[in-house]
C-alpha cells in the first residue's frame, strides 16, 4: 500500500508507516533543514521542498494513505475569521489532497489545543470538512456558514467522497513511547469501504511501571540501580503506590510498564566520553529554576519540544536523581522519539531538536499504521472474495 506524506517534517510519522508496511510516494515539506533530513533517510527524488500549494497532486498515481501533521493556527476572536481562507491555515490543503486522491484512509496528528472549548467549532468545522471533503465553500462564503451548511449536509445534495473519522486525544507513554506526550490524532477511512476503525489498545501503563518499581522492585534490578542512587519515594508516589496495591492485591496491572527515560538511553555512552557516535556530541550550560527543571530519568520524559535551550519546562533536559541536569544530545533524543538509531537529523544541535520536537514518535506512527494497513488489507481480501465469479473462456 501506498501513502503520501504531507508536511513531512523529519519523517518521524513517515518512518512508522514504513515501519508499518507503507511504501512512500512522495513527501512535501516546506523546511529546508526538514527537507535535508529526508533526503537522508528516504529516497531522494520523492521530496518535494516548497509550499503545498505547488505540489502537483495529479503528478502521483493511486495513494492508498494519506498522512501528515497539518499547521492549524485558530483565528484570534479579533482577526477576520476566514479560516481555510486564511494563509496560515493548512488544513484546507491536506482535505484538497483527500478530495483529489480519494485515498483509502487519511491519518493527521496535531497539538492537542486542538481540542479546547475555545476551538470547538472550528475543530468541528476540521473535522466535517474530513467527512465531506468533496463539500466545497461558495465564493465569499466564511468557514461559520460553511460550518453551518455541513451541519445540515443531510437535507443538501451531496454526491461526494465520504469518509468515516474518528479521532482520540493519545498519551504516546501508554503505547511504549519513552515520553508522556498528549497528541490529537485523527483518523478517516473512506465510508465506500465499510471499514471498522477502533484505535489500537493501549499496551503501557503508569500503574504498571509504579508496580515494578514500588511494588516488586523489578525496575531497579533491571538496571542494576542501587537504592541509595534512586529518587527518593515522595508523599505522592507513596498515596500512589497505596493505591496501586488496593486496586491489584496480588495481581500485578496486566499492561507493559510505561519506558523511562534511563530505559531509551540504555546503551548509550556518556556524552563526554570518547564514543564515536557523530549526533551525541555534550551541550554545556543547562541550568534549572522553578518550572524548568527537566525530564526525571526514571520517568518518561517531558514532551520533547521543537527547540532547543530555554524550552518552557526544560523538557529536553535530562535530571538525575541527585539533582543534576544536562542537555539531551540528538542520539538522545531520537530515542525519546523512537526513531531508529540509524535515522539521520541534519542541522546543528538546535535546529536537530526542533526537528526532533516537531515529529510524530516513529513507533506511534507504526503502531497506528500496522493497525490501519491490518484493516485496509482484511478489507481487500474481503471485496475480492465477494467479486463475482467468472469462467475462463
Amino acid at each position: 500500500m501506498k501513502s503520501l506524506e504531507i508536511f513531512s517534517g523529519a519523517g518521524g510519522l513517515a518512518k512508522g508507516l514504513e515501519l508499518a508496511g507503507f511504501q512512500h510516494s512522495a513527501f512535501v515539506e516546506f523546511n529546508k533543514h526538514a527537507c535535508a533530513s529526508l533526503y537522508e533517510n528516504f529516497e531522494a527524488g520523492k521530496v518535494f521542498f516548497g509550499d503545498i500549494k505547488d505540489f502537483d497532486l495529479n503528478a502521483l498515481g493511486e495513494v492508498d494513505v494519506v498522512a501528515g501533521g497539518p499547521p492549524c493556527q485558530p483565528f484570534s476572536l479579533g482577526g477576520k475569521h476566514r479560516a481555510d481562507q486564511d494563509s496560515r491555515d493548512m488544513f484546507p490543503y491536506a482535505i484538497r489532497a483527500i478530495e483529489q486522491l480519494t485515498p483509502k484512509a487519511f491519518v493527521f496528528e496535531n497539538v492537542k489545543g486542538l481540542l479546547r472549548a475555545s476551538f470547538a467549532d472550528y475543530f468541528e468545522y476540521i473535522i466535517l470538512r474530513l467527512t465531506y471533503p468533496g463539500f466545497i465553500a461558495k465564493q465569499d462564503v466564511d468557514w461559520k456558514e460553511h460550518l453551518s451548511d455541513l451541519r445540515n449536509i443531510g437535507q443538501l445534495p451531496y454526491a461526494g467522497t465520504k469518509y468515516d473519522v474518528s479521532f482520540k486525544l493519545i498519551n504516546a507513554a501508554n503505547y511504549g513511547v519513552p515520553q508522556t506526550r498528549e497528541r490529537v490524532v485523527i483518523v478517516g477511512t473512506r465510508a465506500d469501504l465499510g471499514l471498522s476503525w477502533l484505535f489500537p489498545a493501549e499496551t503501557h501503563s503508569e500503574d504498571r511501571l509504579l508496580w515494578e518499581m514500588y511494588v516488586t522492585g523489578e525496575y531497579w534490578k533491571r538496571h542494576n540501580v542501587a537504592e541509595s542512587e534512586r529518587a527518593p519515594l515522595t508523599e505522592l508516589l507513596q498515596e500512589k503506590v497505596v493505591r496501586l496495591k488496593d486496586k491489584y492485591g496480588m495481581f500485578e496491572p496486566e499492561c507493559a510498564p510505561w519506558r523511562t527515560v534511563r530505559d531509551a538511553l540504555q546503551g548509550i555512552p556518556d556524552p563526554e566520553t570518547q564514543h564515536g557516535i557523530d549526533d551525541h556530541v555534550f551541550h554545556d550550560g543547562a541550568r534549572t529554576y522553578p518550572g524548568h527543571t527537566g525530564s526525571d530519568i526514571d520517568w518518561p520524559a517531558k514532551t520533547i519540544k521543537a527547540g532547543g535551550h530555554g524550552v518552557p519546562g526544560g523538557e529536553n533536559m535530562i535530571r538525575y536523581p541527585d539533582g543534576s541536569v544536562r542537555y539531551f544530545t540528538v542520539c538522545e533524543a531520537k530515542r525519546i522519539q523512537t526513531f531508529p538509531d540509524s535515522f539521520v537529523i541534519k542541522g546543528a544541535w538546535g535546529e536537530a531538536m526542533r526537528q526532533i520536537g516537531n515529529a510524530v514518535p516513529v513507533l506511534l506512527g507504526e503502531t497506528i499504521g500496522r493497525e490501519l494497513a491490518s484493516r485496509l488489507g482484511a478489507r481487500s481480501d474481503f471485496i475480492k472474495a465477494r467479486q463475482p465469479y467468472q469462467a475462463k473462456l
